[in-house]
């Protein structure tokens, strides 16, 4: 099987890169499911079912997200309706929306994907490696599942790190999100689990984790207000992870990042 994820698309030049990037992604590395995270998407904070709309009709299947998943308010009658926009599994009993899906692609494969928050600098949620111990319980490479792909959007490299592990042999592949900023740890872990610490960014790279600059830098050097932050409009870098799964097992066999356009520089898988 073939995967495709886009790291946090940020406004609307990460958006309009994204969105153009994907047709001709999953048309040339011919995937089986694609999966975007979509946080940062409208100008820079949550997202909407426009925009949602946007990204099914250019080739997304799931849709992943973050601690600014409620920051557009029209999001939270939403995200009820659609299924395949997941929100942190990890947060309290009863908030709206899903933590995890099954994607069934034209092929027939089952692909379970599973969003979840990292606790260290984040919000006091529960925990993360308990909670998806629950869920990879439930969903079983080779017994219900085909694949399983999780994305933990977490602030530090070592709770990432230790949760990629922890995950080892259970899951087919486990990325990080939220800084913005790509590793370059891409790597099979020992258990045959595909790990990138972070994936990066769909963004303006021009910029200080997508924003733009001068509010940053006036607020570190001052320690006081800047102003409101707004996303950085130049043109943008789509940051991805592409792996694939063995059919027999499930795991990773081949995992590669991904960078097209903007001022990093590029990668793309080998032939």
């Amino acid at each position: 099987m073939r995967i495709l994820h886009l790291g946090d698309v940020l406004g609307q030049a990460g958006r309009k890169a994204a969105l153009e990037a994907l047709p001709m992604l999953r048309n040339r590395l011919s995937v089986d499911i694609a999966i975007v995270n979509v946080e940062n998407a409208a100008h820079g904070f949550g997202v909407t079912a426009k925009i949602c709309k946007e990204f099914y009709d250019a080739g997304a299947n799931v849709l992943t997200t973050g601690n600014h998943v409620w920051d557009q308010r029209e999001i939270i009658t939403y995200i009820d309706e659609d299924k395949t926009l997941l929100r942190p599994w990890n947060f309290p009993e009863g908030t709206p929306g899903q933590g995890d899906c099954v994607y069934v692609t034209p092929a027939g494969k089952k692909v379970a994907v599973i969003n979840m928050m990292g606790r260290l600098f984040m919000d006091p949620l529960e925990c993360p490696f308990a909670g998806v111990n629950r869920l990879l319980g439930k969903y079983r490479i080779g017994k219900n599942v085909d694949a399983v792909v999780i994305d933990f959007h977490a602030e530090t490299t070592s709770e990432k790190m230790a949760f990629g592990h922890h995950c080892d042999g259970r899951a087919s592949l486990v990325l990080g999100t939220h800084t913005h900023v790509p590793t370059a740890d891409s790597q099979i872990l020992p258990g045959g689990t595909a790990y990138q610490t972070d994936v990066g960014m769909c963004g303006d790279f021009d910029s200080v984790i997508g924003m733009k600059k001068e509010n940053s830098i006036q607020k570190f050097m001052t320690k006081m207000p800047s102003g409101k932050f707004e996303p950085a409009e130049g043109p943008a870098t789509v940051c991805g992870i592409y792996v694939e799964t063995d059919d027999a097992t499930g795991l990773a066999k081949r995992i590669e990042p991904v960078r097209i356009g903007g001022r990093l520089k590029g990668s793309w898988p080998n032939a």
